[in-house]
């Protein structure tokens, strides 16, 4: 349940009129620039103790690999407890795998095994709280005003990967990684006080008849049968496969590629997140869904340009240049394809759902991240991420051949999901 405010509100950050939402998201702003710190960091960590793109591949892989394997069970636990609980719990955990990664660095005891086991249990934590996380908006907000919701959380996003990364750069560079893991710790405890301070109303349990399994098996054939939703998660999927050979060997087309270092490699993570802002305010500025297929196969394709010309650049002014377009369609891709699955499912289903979405947003990165180092010592890093920018164009021509069947197929499942919920 969510608040009801007097006056409907129309304007581009319309979900903030929700108290709860504004504690959620003023607690996630602070917390996701510590978040965006310790990736440069801990890249760029791996980098300089390994001179390895296999190694930057595979503690990649280990920090997500567990969200792939573990987040349907996380669904489920989102589907029957306590979201905010929930929540509570896992940003705790991460604040402390955070403070204990910044003392191993900071007292110079940090050895690569240590990146790679502290990756696993990050990865575990965000399991439970990225599906619990997504099912949790939709209690703060309402679904009118879920939209606009997901899109200012995509904003705030990607406005932390303009400041988080830029910051670090310059962090790296002065004190070393292990401040910009400390940062990220403490950046916790503005989540932990937005939650602590949210007026809900008492949870209480909602009926899930059968055992674990077979609830589990109910959300994998809502899926499944979902030909709308179905569509969406490949091509989501496709997205976070192929665009990880860029995310993963950025520091090696900052340093030996382009020449600029640790700064290189924040001055072009934070254009990227520039671009995904922009595109997050103008998807905040729409009020319906009308369109969003075509948005999705659009930006596919221009997101394979991207990283296209990504890759063949040598100038560091033109890569800079180039992570604007890409960070835009990367976050339309991703916002758009949350806003239609939200829409389409129902409440009852909804973390089981958003835990199969998470599995192609978060789950296929690691897969991403271990080709991208397997291919680089073969291909180089340009020649893999120019392979992964033709996939992608390859996947946008596909989707968009289809959409046709799934405006039809789309608009008859958001129907079937509001009357479901509201009976």
């Amino acid at each position: 349940m969510t608040e009801s405010p007097q006056k409907a509100s129309t304007g581009i950050f319309r979900a903030l009129r929700h108290r709860n939402f504004r504690l959620f998201a003023s607690g996630q702003m602070i917390s996701l620039v510590g978040t965006w710190m310790q990736t440069v960091a801990q890249s760029w960590l791996v980098y300089r103790l390994t001179g390895s793109a296999m190694q930057l591949g595979m503690v990649g892989f280990a920090s997500q690999i567990p969200i792939f394997l573990v987040v349907p069970l996380g669904g489920l636990v989102a589907d029957r407890f306590d979201r905010r609980s929930i929540l509570f719990k896992t940003q705790t955990a991460s604040m402390l795998l955070a403070g204990l990664l910044a003392a191993l660095t900071l007292t110079e005891q940090i050895q690569v095994w240590h990146l790679y086991v502290l990756a696993i249990l990050l990865g575990v934590a965000n399991a439970f709280d990225i599906p619990t996380r997504q099912a949790f908006t939709v209690q703060m907000v309402g679904r009118e005003d879920l939209p606009n919701a997901i899109s200012l959380n995509s904003s705030m996003v990607n406005g932390a990967r303009m400041v988080g990364p830029a910051l670090a750069g310059v962090l790296v560079g002065w004190v070393g990684e292990g401040w910009c893991f400390l940062g990220n710790s403490l950046s916790y405890l503005a989540v932990l006080a937005g939650l602590a301070a949210m007026r809900l109303p008492p949870w209480r349990p909602t009926s899930h008849p059968g055992n674990a399994a077979q609830n589990l098996r109910e959300g994998f054939t809502f899926v499944l049968k979902c030909r709308p939703i179905r569509d969406l998660l490949w091509m989501l999927g496709l997205v976070s496969l192929m665009a990880s050979p860029h995310v993963v060997l950025m520091p090696i087309f900052a340093e030996e590629i382009l020449g600029g270092g640790a700064h290189a490699l924040g001055l072009m993570l934070g254009m990227s997140g520039a671009g995904a802002v922009v595109g997050a305010l103008i998807l905040a500025s729409r009020r319906a869904l009308a369109g969003s297929s075509t948005w999705i196969a659009v930006s596919g394709a221009t997101l394979g340009l991207g990283t296209i010309a990504f890759a063949l650049s040598r100038s560091l002014e033109l890569s800079c240049l180039l992570m604007l377009p890409i960070g835009f369609s990367m976050m339309t891709q991703m916002a758009l394809s949350n806003t239609l699955v939200q829409a389409m499912v129902p409440d009852r289903l909804r973390g089981r759902v958003m835990a199969f979405h998470s599995m192609m947003f978060m789950g296929m990165a690691p897969l991403g991240a271990l080709l991208s180092g397997a291919l680089a010592p073969i291909l180089g890093a340009p020649g893999t991420v120019v392979l992964g920018g033709v996939l992608l164009l390859a996947g946008a021509a596909v989707f968009t051949w289809r959409l046709p069947g799934f405006r039809v197929e789309a608009r008859r499942v958001t129907r079937e999901a509001q009357i479901g919920d509201s009976t």
